[in-house]
């Protein structure tokens, strides 16, 4: 009786804090639907459900990867693959069904891409988060990750500024596959991946806990959501560029000279509120779900890692490299890997190749910058 009073007010406060937590998402959504539109406002939601269940749940990219290739634990990696399964199982038909209102995250593979993954492999290890990783670990409080935001957006803004000349260098056209035959033969790959991460498991590190299976589930659906309320996949990197680009117009430079930004479809979004930016209402998604898992737990305490002035300089370095590689590349590990396998692009699983591979490089730069493994 005496243990169950005790955890009475521990209950209740965290309760409260939960309750707190809906009820301030709910009602800034209302604000944005109100102000944008009802379909601004959902995404704004779905961006907090994706933040939330990221850090609440542990679900993520780089993570995962560190883990299959320092302990051969394929268990996050394997949540991933199912994650994607469950998607491209719902949009191949949405795609081929509505391609009037719907579209992939498609792009083409070149010499820029190729080389923009690497190095986004390399420097996702060398922060310790991707795109999305890097949003939720700020919106959690994590130091570096905070640091390291706002050189990613400024990476991504000048990468943009020189996307045309990197293209310029040589690539394939738009290469994609779809409806049946393309389902399956994307459904064979991701089975071709989940089995080889099985083969090199150790055998005690077979098991996926069930968070990540339920992380997987939830993930899933709302990028679905995503794709339907959006009528285009989960991105990242396109809303940081956004930000820096509007940061620098506001201080009175000009982005008229880049054929990037002078095209008709980003004036318009130079000029138009970020609340009516699909990308960027995601991410701010993403870090408020992050922040209110975090103040559920009980708040935001400082990070326990020594914070060495290596770790610093490498959180701007990195950030800033990630930034840049990720918009040469056409997106991240959610923007390129996840939504370009998930809706029949080629360039999705070149990606991944190159960018796993920088990861091995990433592991090894980061232990010799005495960083820990």
């Amino acid at each position: 009786m005496i243990s169950s009073l005790k955890a009475a007010p521990l209950l209740a406060s965290r309760s409260f804090r939960i309750s707190l937590c809906a009820t301030s998402l709910g009602i800034i959504s209302i604000a944005v639907a109100a102000n944008a539109g009802p379909r601004f406002g959902l995404l704004l939601l779905i961006g907090g459900g994706m933040g939330a269940t990221l850090e609440g749940l542990g679900f993520g990219f780089a993570g995962p990867w560190r883990r299959l290739i320092l302990a051969r634990n394929p268990s996050g990696f394997l949540a991933q693959i199912l994650s994607m399964a469950l998607v491209a199982l719902i949009a191949f038909p949405l795609l081929e069904g509505h391609p009037a209102e719907l579209t992939g995250a498609h792009a083409p593979v070149g010499f820029a891409m190729v080389a923009g993954a690497y190095v986004f492999g390399i420097c996702m290890q060398l922060l310790l988060g991707c795109g999305s990783g890097t949003l939720v670990n700020a919106g959690s409080g994590n130091l570096v990750a905070i640091l390291a935001l706002p050189f990613f957006a400024i990476g991504s803004f000048l990468g943009s500024f020189h996307l045309s000349w990197w293209t310029s260098l040589g690539s394939l056209p738009v290469i994609t596959v779809s409806g049946t035959n393309g389902l399956l033969l994307t459904l064979a790959g991701l089975g071709v991946l989940g089995g080889l991460a099985l083969l090199i498991a150790e055998k005690p590190k077979l098991s996926v806990p069930p968070r990540l299976w339920c992380a997987a589930l939830i993930i899933a659906a709302l990028a679905l959501l995503h794709l339907v309320v959006a009528g285009q996949p989960w991105g990242v990197v396109y809303g940081l560029g956004l930000w820096a680009a509007k940061g620098v117009i506001a201080v009175g430079a000009d982005v008229s000279s880049s054929s990037f930004w002078s095209a008709p479809a980003h004036q318009t979004r130079l000029s138009s509120s970020i609340l009516t930016d699909v990308t960027s209402l995601t991410n701010l998604g993403l870090m408020a779900g992050a922040a209110f898992v975090t103040f559920c737990r009980g708040g935001f305490t400082a990070s326990q890692q020594t914070l060495t002035p290596t770790i610093w300089v490498s959180a701007v370095v990195a950030g800033f490299l990630l930034g840049y590689s990720s918009r040469l590349a056409f997106g991240c590990n959610v923007g390129a890997f996840f939504s370009g396998i998930t809706t029949g692009s080629l360039h999705g699983w070149v990606w991944f190749l190159c960018a796993f591979a920088g990861s091995f490089a990433g592991i090894t730069i980061r232990n010799r910058l005495g960083m820990g493994r």
